[in-house]
């Protein structure tokens, strides 16, 4: 990699590319091979150092800077000191919070800049003052005692110190990022995209937002990352409205993060309609959005599509990491009802299996507790160009989803789908438009957590040839019309250019 002291975007990625393989990186990646013209810098953000191995992609020439920094190592390097704190940014913090708590009033944009801007800094308000200072003792406090006070203090103290703290970490990177850049290009809002605020901020440069899925949701069903697991033994017991308190914490920060993210950007994309009206509804300007959905590149997969072996095979594959949100547990229970059925059918797990090795073993057991040895087997990280060509059907049984390219990936090499109604899958699969709709199913849309209806209807697909093959043909006009990479990345060129132009 070259390094040089401009790109013209700056991408701003959260737990993802270059470390994770598949989904939003493939996407990312996707982006920025298929757009030499322009140079990138990339921010990526994790966890822990010790959370990640090495890339899992070789970086393309045009990228000129990657920087990593993470959020959960330890943040102070010398010990405590008391201090008075800076009690002018406490009150005009406290305002910014209580336009959270009413969203309705809206933001003053040049004073929620300037606050912004001086986070962090002698001139505003720092790290150590937060932590260690009157000021912010006393605010604490005062909304405890306001707004939770029937709940454990030492929980509600960690809360705020936990949600916190990871912001003047982004600020010091604002702070010290010394690429220039034409645009930012946040890839989710959360802490990627308060960087993005923050650098939009301090630099007068556009800041672009494409949200794969609403990042408020995500956190809602992926409660279990990182930074909350750790510490879910010390939590406290009371439940509210059905949920851990300090937890409905962590679900308002995520979601007064994303209003200020959706304030700085413009545009603000998303990949399908239903989650460009959740944009709006979460407090995006309609006038900014957009939708460009992801797109394949077909010349890739015309080779795959002409290894079919002439005979559907009974090889039923899931595609992606073997993690929970994935929910395989409804994968290996399906694939018993099918070979009681089908007994020469075969389940295939086909991907990397490093991101939770519990869950593995979990999974491991429950084969090995239906009898399905032989039957379902874990084959890692596969090229598709190998993998596909051998499958009748590809399933995906996750719980959530945004707009998951290996549907497209399947179309696009001639198979059908079976698949959950998470994200945008019912439209990909049955069509959007009334013209789109005319091309057929492209397989078939099952409920979340269902094992008998996902084995269902991977036993229908597989016993009527019929439906089998008009799948394939509606899943490749489908693809073949409205999901292209060229289209996708007309989209962007042309947000690019706009962006580089102000």
């Amino acid at each position: 990699m070259q390094q040089q002291k401009y790109a013209d975007i700056t991408l701003l990625l959260e737990g993802t590319y270059p470390f994770i393989r598949g989904g939003v990186s493939g996407w990312v990646h996707q982006i920025i091979e298929g757009l030499p013209k322009y140079t990138f810098s990339l921010i990526f953000l994790g966890s822990r150092k010790s959370d990640y191995d090495e890339p899992k992609y070789v970086l393309p020439d045009n990228v000129v800077h990657l920087e990593c920094h993470y959020l959960w190592e330890p943040f102070f390097k010398s010990k405590p000191k008391a201090c008075k704190g800076n009690d002018e940014y406490i009150v005009e913090s406290g305002k910014l919070h209580e336009r959270f708590r009413n969203p309705c009033s809206g933001f003053d944009e040049a004073a929620l800049k300037k606050l912004l801007v001086s986070l962090g800094q002698p001139s505003g308000f720092s790290a150590e003052e937060f932590s260690f200072s009157d000021a912010a003792w006393q605010h604490i406090c005062e909304y405890y005692n306001k707004y939770n006070a029937g709940n454990s203090f030492i929980h509600y103290l960690w809360a705020i110190k936990a949600t916190h703290i990871p912001l003047f970490l982004l600020a010091s990177v604002a702070d010290r990022f010394s690429m220039a850049t034409g645009a930012f290009h946040t890839v989710s809002t959360g802490f990627a995209g308060f960087l993005g605020v923050l650098l939009h901020y301090r630099t007068n440069r556009p800041l672009i937002l494409t949200e794969h899925g609403i990042y408020t949701k995500e956190r809602k069903v992926d409660l279990q990352s990182h930074f909350i697991k750790e510490h879910r033994d010390s939590l406290s017991d009371a439940l509210y409205m059905g949920m851990q308190y300090q937890e409905l914490l962590w679900i308002r920060y995520f979601e007064s993060l994303g209003r200020l993210i959706y304030t700085a950007s413009n545009p603000i994309i998303s990949l399908y309609e239903n989650n460009r009206r959740r944009q709006i509804a979460d407090g995006a300007d309609r006038d900014r959005t957009q939708v460009i959905p992801n797109g394949m590149e077909m010349e890739r997969f015309l080779p795959i599509r002409a290894q079919w072996p002439g005979k559907i095979p009974l090889v039923i594959g899931l595609l992606g990491r073997i993690v929970p949100i994935k929910d395989i547990k409804t994968f290996i229970r399906a694939m018993r009802t099918v070979v009681i059925q089908l007994p020469e059918a075969e389940g295939w797990l086909i991907g990397p299996e490093d991101e939770d090795k519990g869950y593995v073993e979990e999974c491991k057991s429950l084969i090995r507790e239906l009898g399905l040895e032989g039957k379902v087997r874990f084959l890692g990280f596969q090229k598709i160009s190998d993998v596909l060509p051998r499958l009748g059907l590809l399933v995906l049984t996750s719980i959530s989803e945004a707009f998951p390219l290996v549907l497209l990936e399947a179309f696009a090499s001639g198979l059908p789908v079976v698949t959950t109604d998470v994200g945008a899958c019912r439209e990909i699969v049955e069509g959007n438009s009334d013209e789109d709709c005319a091309l057929g199913c492209a397989g078939i849309v099952t409920p979340i957590a269902d094992p008998e209806a996902t084995a269902t209807a991977v036993i229908t697909l597989l016993t009527d040839e019929n439906r089998w093959h008009a799948a394939k043909r509606a899943g490749i006009q489908r693809v073949e019309t409205y999901y292209t990479q060229s289209r996708m990345l007309d989209s962007y060129k042309s947000v690019y250019d706009q962006a580089l132009t102000q």
